[in-house]
């Protein structure tokens, strides 16, 4: 998912058998979603985004990412991916709902002021829960946030509530694992956004952090 870390350290975590990687998915193009690209088709990994956002990356080489369209069902391997629209600052973002075997149906949501779909079936989720509005608010007033940012967060990035009210507007009852990504630096409180949406799912609920595993089975055991 994505190529905004360092190509090098994906590397490292995979322990450098780039043979696991059956593909890379690019929800868009800002650089902390995309930087490290050309890297990534350089080494030949079947790479895929919307046209929008091909368009939009700097791709150096003469290999390019393919093109998908949301709602269009594609295979990488033995995964099934189906893409979806999704609301942010850039040219054509997507979300995207992984299947496999093993892990059961995936979704993934990010940089999405809000989730135009409902999933059915879910067992495993990765989604965007960038700020509180109190806690933006705030930063605003002490002047650690200038004001002209409210507008395009509002606008670009999902709160937790509608993080919390797209999750309940789900069926949650198969889900194994909610993971909390993207979460503000300034404008996020983890224990409380972990703690908060635990509190309304009934779920396991991780905060995204480097070097985090977690088994995305379809089964809890």
């Amino acid at each position: 998912m994505e190529c905004g870390v360092r190509f090098t350290d994906a590397k490292k975590a995979l322990n450098f058998n780039l043979r696991k990687v059956a593909g890379c998915l690019i929800s868009h193009e800002h650089g902390d979603h995309a930087k490290f690209v050309n890297e990534v088709l350089d080494a030949c990994i079947p790479t895929f985004a919307s046209a929008g956002t091909i368009e939009n990356l700097k791709i150096k080489g003469q290999r390019k990412p393919t093109a998908i369209r949301a709602k269009e069902v594609f295979q990488i391997g033995t995964f099934r991916v189906l893409p979806f629209k999704t609301k942010h600052d850039c040219a054509e973002p997507l979300g995207f709902l992984i299947n496999h075997a093993e892990t059961g149906n995936v979704l993934f949501a990010t940089d999405t002021y809000y989730l135009p779909n409902k999933f059915k079936g879910l067992n495993n989720i990765l989604i965007e829960c960038n700020y509180r509005m109190d806690l933006l608010q705030k930063n605003i007033d002490d002047g650690i946030v200038h004001p002209a940012l409210l507008k395009r967060t509002l606008q670009s990035h999902l709160s937790y509530e509608t993080c919390r009210d797209a999750l309940l507007a789900n069926d949650l009852s198969a889900v194994n694992n909610i993971v909390l990504i993207h979460l503000s630096g300034n404008n996020s409180n983890a224990r409380e956004f972990k703690q908060g949406i635990e509190q309304a799912t009934g779920k396991s609920v991780h905060i995204a952090t480097s070097g985090m595993k977690l088994n995305f089975n379809k089964t809890p055991f």
